[in-house]
């Protein structure tokens, strides 16, 4: 797997690419097959600032890290991207442990005996009694000890499904105090490791981002 390192207005020495390099295959073993992965570095005043996106088949994963030093940087951004690493694999686990509907198998059809009018109906008629028709219909002529069948039709209702409990989240966790951009947005709901957001933009439109099971997130402009 090659990674991919940008340097802004900083150097990057081979023990930290070695030691990004290193990070991101423990990742991968959590996380599953990466496709790409880019690392950014660059200085902000006093900070050291690493910057990883890592995209796989399923999810992304944007980690910032923030220090003086660059090691220390590098290290809180690997570690903030195993984080969601993980916790993607357990959503993922999770969805997988959800009840499955259960096939109920169709009662199999019982045959009901005949009543009495019924059996004096098929008894067996006499020679007489056929010769004597007068032109109608012969009663039909059973076996004595015979019982007609008839087949009923008997249904079968599933059981109740599973009731998966909502997952609640604290309004004061979820709200942007600062306005942002919509890609502003998306980067703070990743870097703050969030399943919910809600913000307002520069004109004054609000906005909820959220991400849906599958692991994408997805924006919802309130009217």
């Amino acid at each position: 797997m090659e990674v991919e390192f940008t340097a802004r207005q900083v150097k990057i020495s081979k023990a930290l690419k070695i030691g990004a390099e290193d990070g991101i295959e423990r990742i991968a073993l959590v996380l599953g097959k990466i496709t790409t992965a880019a690392l950014t570095f660059r200085a902000e005043r006093h900070l050291q600032i690493v910057e990883i996106s890592l995209q796989t088949r399923q999810h992304q994963i944007i980690a910032k890290g923030e220090s003086p030093s660059q090691e220390t940087a590098l290290r809180h951004a690997l570690a903030h991207a195993e984080l969601q690493a993980q916790r993607f694999r357990e959503r993922v686990r999770a969805s997988k442990r959800l009840p499955k509907p259960i096939a109920v198998p169709e009662a199999p059809v019982r045959a009901r005996a005949p009543r009495k009018t019924e059996r004096a109906a098929l008894a067996v008629a006499t020679p007489e009694e056929i010769a004597a028709g007068n032109g109608h219909a012969a009663p039909v002529v059973r076996p004595p000890g015979k019982k007609a069948r008839a087949a009923i039709t008997v249904h079968s209702f599933p059981g109740n499904a599973a009731v998966v409990e909502p997952h609640i989240l604290s309004a004061a966790e979820a709200v942007a105090i600062r306005p942002m951009t919509i890609e502003e947005a998306v980067k703070e709901a990743e870097y703050r490791d969030r399943d919910l957001l809600i913000f307002r933009t520069l004109t004054g439109a609000l906005f909820v981002l959220h991400r849906r099971r599958d692991g994408a997130m997805e924006l919802v402009e309130v009217p």
